[in-house]
């Protein structure tokens, strides 16, 4: 809607984990340097967790695009699986073959044998292999037990992979019950992702512009940026949707700037107050006011 008033070549504040926007904040930089670290040290177990929208997919996917040469990575979003799922998921990513017809009564001890062959065979190969999952806190206590019982895949000299958990903070829960205490023991880093901070606000919304193909001056004034952290507390998931809702409403008005009454009015959106612009009003408000400024912009062409 507004990209090309903008000067925009893509969305800058799409909800979509793409590596191009990943912003190096303190924390996600502490974040993937002690993942980049874990791994490079050939330890089993690492743990990240954060809360809801805080981009722990797209650290994940940031760690995935970092590794490569020597580094087989393997990525299972889906957390819903039973312990044969999660051995049939990885058999696939690693390449495994297996009579896939009867999958679903392929035994789970057929099953690691095969995973087990093949993860010697990628050592010997001089390969590492890197498994991540996500949203492990949603992960059946079986499946967790099984992942446990994978991790122990190792030579006299090494683990033959290593496993990357990235959860919510109920995961610490999860793992804190007695049920889970040797997948626990087993973890040999951790790390807790933390919002974007005030400070590092500004860059983290200006970097994503600048991919966006954004090249103008400052587009979110600095008391717009205070009002978004205020509100967003720094999760990137809702700081990405007031930024997206403001712009809408600055550019339906034909500004060159987003202002804290765009962020005021987008944050009414955000929790569905029904004022004068909040909630549905703000679509309306936003298209009436675009179509004013759309016909002056034409005309001016």
């Amino acid at each position: 809607m507004y990209l090309r008033y903008y000067n925009m070549t893509e969305m800058p504040f799409a909800l979509l984990p793409d590596t191009n926007f990943f912003y190096e904040s303190d924390s996600y930089k502490e974040a993937l340097n002690v993942l980049l670290v874990a791994i490079r040290s050939g330890e089993g177990f690492v743990k990240v967790t954060g809360e809801v929208g805080t981009g722990k997919t797209m650290l994940c996917r940031k760690l995935l695009n970092s590794l490569s040469g020597r580094y087989l990575t393997v990525f299972i979003p889906n957390p819903y699986l039973t312990p044969n799922q999660l051995r049939m998921a990885l058999a696939d990513e690693l390449g495994v073959e297996y009579g896939r017809n009867d999958a679903d009564e392929i035994s789970g001890y057929r099953l690691l044998s095969d995973i087990t062959r093949r993860l010697i065979a990628l050592n010997k190969a001089g390969k590492c292999v890197v498994v991540c999952l996500d949203e492990v806190q949603a992960m059946p206590i079986e499946t967790l037990e099984a992942l446990r019982l994978i991790s122990n895949i190792e030579t006299e000299k090494s683990k033959l992979l290593q496993i990357i958990l990235f959860g919510q903070p109920e995961l610490d829960e999860r793992l804190g019950s007695k049920c889970n205490r040797q997948l626990k023991q087993r973890i040999s880093f951790s790390y807790k992702l933390r919002p974007v901070d005030r400070k590092s606000l500004s860059g983290y919304i200006n970097h994503r512009l600048r991919v966006a193909g954004y090249s103008g001056g400052e587009l979110f004034t600095p008391s717009a940026i205070t009002r978004i952290h205020k509100y967003s507390k720094g999760v990137p998931r809702i700081v990405n949707t007031l930024c997206n809702k403001a712009l809408i409403l600055a550019f339906g008005q034909g500004k060159n700037n987003v202002t804290r009454k765009h962020v005021k009015i987008a944050i009414a959106d955000d929790t569905d107050e029904r004022s004068l612009f909040g909630g549905r009003m703000l679509v309306l408000a936003a298209t009436f006011s675009l179509a004013i400024s759309v016909s002056i912009w034409v005309l001016l062409k």
